[in-house]
């Protein structure tokens, strides 16, 4: 599967974890349990979340935790397969 046809798939994919002022930590378990269940998983990253942060660094931070792929961020919006 490309990188494209995932991002083509996102495109009608809604955010189902959202990361707050809590930060990653506290959406590690949910959004773990999300992929187990689903292709791909959009995350919303609100700005109490980025504190000075790119969106993108958060991201790529949080595909590691849970052992993802980060498909592509847009905005303050990632896809993870």
């Amino acid at each position: 599967m490309t990188d494209q046809t995932l991002r083509q798939e996102a495109h009608d994919v809604d955010v189902t974890v959202w990361v707050g002022k809590s930060g990653i930590e506290s959406v590690v378990d949910e959004l773990d349990d999300q992929l187990d269940d689903r292709r791909l998983v959009k995350v919303k990253f609100l700005r109490s979340a980025r504190a000075g942060t790119s969106t993108e660094a958060l991201a790529e931070e949080l595909a590691d935790m849970v052992d993802a792929e980060l498909v592509e961020t847009r905005g303050n919006t990632a896809v993870l397969h």
